[in-house]
């Protein structure tokens, strides 16, 4: 079981990361950050897909969906913008962010790495 700077800094290792982020979307806190800089401001980041996160959420509700949300994906120019919902014990209400340059990263590695790492994350 990995702790959140240990899973960060393995996400930081996805082939085109450029940041990295343990997310509460009840908070809209991040627990952790990793990476990101002058372009790319990880605590905004992470307070904004909690809006995201949150609006699914309610929109499923609405539609009366009973299913679980696996990821959420935001396609930008150069970037992706990778949102992971976590599951498990005292996992609710959290979320892993990833983003990606474009040009360096493979989407569906991505998606399976991050799903690993979400798994051997322990909060």
């Amino acid at each position: 079981m990995a702790n959140t700077e240990t899973a960060l800094k393995e996400a930081t290792t996805i082939e085109g990361a450029i940041g990295a982020a343990l997310v509460d979307y009840t908070s809209g806190m991040a627990l952790g950050t990793i990476g990101g800089g002058k372009d790319l401001d990880l605590t905004v980041a992470a307070a904004g897909n909690t809006d995201v996160v949150r609006a699914k959420v309610r929109t499923m509700e609405h539609l009366g969906l009973k299913d679980e949300i696996e990821d959420i994906l935001i396609t930008l120019g150069s970037q992706y913008h990778l949102i992971r919902l976590m599951k498990g014990r005292g996992a609710n209400g959290l979320f892993l962010y990833l983003a990606l340059d474009k040009e360096r990263a493979n989407l569906a590695m991505a998606r399976h790495q991050l799903k690993k790492i979400e798994a051997e994350l322990e909060v």
